[in-house]
């Protein structure tokens, strides 16, 4: 199984641009300093990476939290997955259907308490089976689990329902922190509002929208890690108060990505002083309709909405000036499993001629009843790419007459609307870490299977079409069902229309060492390895 998602995900590794700043891997770390870097954002929803979906939350925390597997830090868009809290990667036993995991025996939570396989435990049925009250967004990536249990102290165990490709990428997710299992008892909630993990970095302190800061962790359990003595994470949803940090040289890096316009900015201003790091990215734009507020529970009106968006015509100008590159439908481009160009232009939506889209699209809204259709788009108020993203959908649907105003809210509150069910239309994404094309499209299966969906509707079929995917072990088989869930979810339905993927372009100052990009600004994120070379 791992073999095969190998082959595939090396493939995407041979994708990624080649890295512009020098490899630091033959320099001998230097110890010290505090590393300061900014968070595109005003500041996290909570400090509970289980419930959040949102970068704000890992680039906030990460450091002071460990996961059971993870990519590797060295070469995070490989397929080469690697123990964090465990000892060593078990091979599956019961044809593939159990997984074994044995735990690190020195590991302490930032409160002197020993990491036990409870506290796994506790973790993994939180994050799978998430109690009354709680949310847990990737829960439909582990369809497959059966049960986890622990028969020792340092053993975690993993029963799966069928054997899949999806299941060991899906394990290194980064959002799933190991959290003490006695805070959880405590107060299941304890972890939104406050910070005790086991990573290279222990909390100091945390100013509302300011700045969140950490110190070395003493009793880390990598020995000789991490190198720095310090991190301290300052907030800024303004792109223009990032570029101006790093290039005023009050912070070093900024880890989500900048356009190449800023880039181009950056180099001319600091020359050699600036290192980048580029790759394809994880992540795609989305525009989820409210399928319980008429007339979106309409799918003539979902795919009029779609059909009259231009893609093929405007990612080449949008790329230019926003982090977005690459025309796909729901499954990373760098996949073999994606759809052909062919395929996809099969697909309402990216269909090549676009006067015949829209003609089709305005036939859909007057067989509606919606020719003089209007609403409101939520949005979030980060830069990039939503406020390009927003701009650009509102004059596309207006070469259908359909006129729409935004509402945009910081982080948290954009969040909250979603989750109460408070829009009409809104933007947002799919972003995604360790690339797992089969888990990564479970976002846009019905909320009561994946929570992260805000689109409120139901639908059977759809979970059909991806139980069955899932449960493909056949290569060819698997991108046929891929296609066929494609152009259901995007086509035939509507339930999301999606806008185009991601390129992250990270500029940063040349003496920071030991950070390597990854197809996600999620993963790599604990900066154990990070060191400063001034």
């Amino acid at each position: 199984m791992l073999r095969t998602f190998g082959g595939w995900a090396a493939l995407a590794a041979v994708l990624m641009v080649a890295l512009a700043g020098p490899a630091s891997t033959d320099e001998a770390p230097k110890r010290g300093g505090t590393l300061t870097y900014m968070i595109p954002a005003d500041g996290p929803p909570s400090f509970d990476a289980q419930r959040e979906e949102t970068y704000a939350t890992i680039h906030s925390a990460a450091p002071y939290y460990s996961t059971l597997i993870r990519a590797n830090p060295m070469e995070p868009g490989s397929p080469d997955l690697v123990c964090d809290l465990c000892t060593e990667m078990p091979k599956p036993t019961d044809d593939g259907k159990t997984w074994a995991f044995k735990l690190r025996q020195n590991v302490k939570f930032a409160d002197g308490q020993p990491l036990t396989s409870a506290d796994v435990l506790a973790s993994w049925k939180k994050i799978i089976w998430p109690p009354e009250g709680t949310v847990s967004p990737r829960a439909s990536n582990f369809v497959m689990v059966d049960s986890v249990d622990a028969p020792d102290a340092y053993t975690v165990v993993f029963h799966l329902k069928f054997a899949t490709d999806a299941f060991l990428p899906a394990l290194a997710d980064p959002y799933a922190w190991i959290y003490s299992k006695a805070k959880l008892d405590q107060d299941i909630h304890w972890y939104e509002k406050n910070i005790d993990g086991t990573g290279p970095f222990k909390f100091v302190k945390y100013e509302t929208g300011q700045s969140i800061e950490g110190v070395r962790n003493p009793d880390y359990f990598r020995t000789g890690l991490p190198y720095l003595d310090g991190i301290k994470g300052i907030f800024a949803d303004k792109q223009v108060t990032r570029v101006e940090a790093i290039k005023s040289d009050q912070a070093a890096i900024e880890f989500r990505g900048f356009p190449p316009t800023v880039r181009d900015e950056l180099k001319a201003a600091l020359g050699d002083k600036i290192d980048v790091q580029t790759s394809d990215w994880n992540c795609g734009g989305l525009i989820t309709p409210n399928h319980k507020r008429k007339p979106f529970d309409d799918p003539r009106v979902r795919r009029a909405l779609t059909l009259a968006i231009d893609r093929w015509g405007s990612a080449a100008d949008l790329s230019k000036i926003a982090i977005v590159h690459t025309v796909g439908g729901l499954t990373y481009p760098g996949s073999p499993l994606a759809p052909t160009k062919d395929e996809l232009q099969q697909i309402a939506g990216f269909w090549p001629d676009i006067e015949k889209s829209r003609a089709e699209a305005k036939r859909l809204l007057k067989e509606a009843g919606q020719e003089n259709l209007s609403f409101t788009l939520l949005n979030r108020s980060t830069d990039q790419p939503y406020k390009y993203y927003g701009i650009w959908v509102v004059d596309q649907w207006s070469k259908i007459g359909v006129k729409v105003t935004q509402r945009v809210l910081p982080t948290g509150p954009w969040f909250a609307a979603m989750r109460a069910e408070d829009f009409d239309m809104t933007v947002e994404g799919n972003c995604q870490n360790v690339v797992n094309p089969l888990a990564d499209v479970g976002k846009y299966l019905p909320h009561a299977i994946s929570e992260g969906n805000y689109g409120n509707f139901d639908d059977q079929h759809e979970i059909d079409l991806y139980n069955a995917m899932l449960r493909e072990l056949d290569k060819t088989k698997q991108k046929q069902k891929l296609l066929e869930f494609n152009k259901y979810v995007l086509d035939d339905q509507a339930h999301g229309i999606f806008l185009l993927w991601w390129q992250r372009i990270v500029p940063y100052r040349a003496y920071v060492k030991g950070w390597k990009i990854g197809p996600s600004h999620y993963v790599n994120q604990d900066l154990a390895t990070v060191w400063l070379d001034k």
